[in-house]
């Protein structure tokens, strides 16, 4: 995944990114697209604020701190484009002036970076994570879940569930990639806290992964041997 103008609604979330620095703002969409979003880089206000405007974004991290002159007067106007939707603050030094800055203008999040973005992506994740929760919507890679509605979705195909399936389903989303065990699954969806000794979990397991994963390119249900089941953001996770 690189470099995008937009993404389909089923796709992976959008982070936009404005940073003033050509060098560091690649730096930050390489790892941003390495860590499996879709980036897109935000040209400078004082080129127009359309731009901004008209990007169909998830999150939005911006360094206010280098070529702006009032760094509190561009993260108040950040946080008025993204709305209802996540804002990060970077500040390429380790200075807690600049994160009470980006806090007290209304960011939800801010951090200092130096070379390694790693700690970067961390807080985009979690934002993301929050702000899926938030709206009763829970996403991984083109599967979404709309807790509401009870509505499932895969790369944009509608797919019916019982209520059995779907909090199944609900339940191992929240920590994609984490298995959970048989007995925590019987306690979360069927709210018994003792081992029956039936295979109820097993059989609506594989309904599930009928049609979870039946007619698309990868399984993202799989079971981990000793370990529970688990719903997969990549292919190569889990095998």
């Amino acid at each position: 995944m690189g470099e995008s103008d937009g993404r389909a609604a089923t796709g992976p979330p959008l982070v936009a990114i404005h940073h003033p620095q050509d060098e560091r703002a690649a730096l930050l969409v390489r790892a941003t697209a390495a860590a499996g979003f879709n980036a897109v880089l935000l040209p400078s206000l004082a080129t127009g604020v359309r731009a901004w405007h008209d990007c169909c974004f998830d999150l939005l991290v911006i360094d206010p701190f280098l070529g702006w002159q009032e760094p509190a007067e561009l993260v108040r106007l950040a946080g008025a484009i993204a709305a209802r939707r996540p804002l990060l603050i970077l500040t390429d030094r380790d200075s807690r002036a600049d994160r009470m800055t980006a806090l007290d203008g209304g960011a939800d999040d801010a951090v200092g970076w130096g070379d390694d973005p790693a700690e970067v992506i961390a807080r985009m994740g979690s934002l993301l994570r929050r702000s899926r929760l938030a709206a009763g919507q829970l996403g991984c890679d083109e599967l979404r879940i709309d807790l509401i509605d009870r509505r499932v979705e895969r790369a944009g195909r509608p797919i019916r569930l019982p209520l059995r399936e779907f909090d199944l389903l609900a339940n191992l989303a929240r920590v994609p990639d984490c298995p959970i065990s048989r007995g925590t699954l019987l306690k979360a969806v069927w709210r018994i806290d003792f081992d029956p000794g039936t295979n109820r979990v097993e059989v609506h397991m594989s309904r599930l992964r009928a049609k979870v994963d039946r007619g698309f390119a990868w399984p993202m249900l799989c079971t981990v041997k000793g370990r529970g089941y688990a719903l997969r953001s990549r292919p190569d996770l889990l095998a």
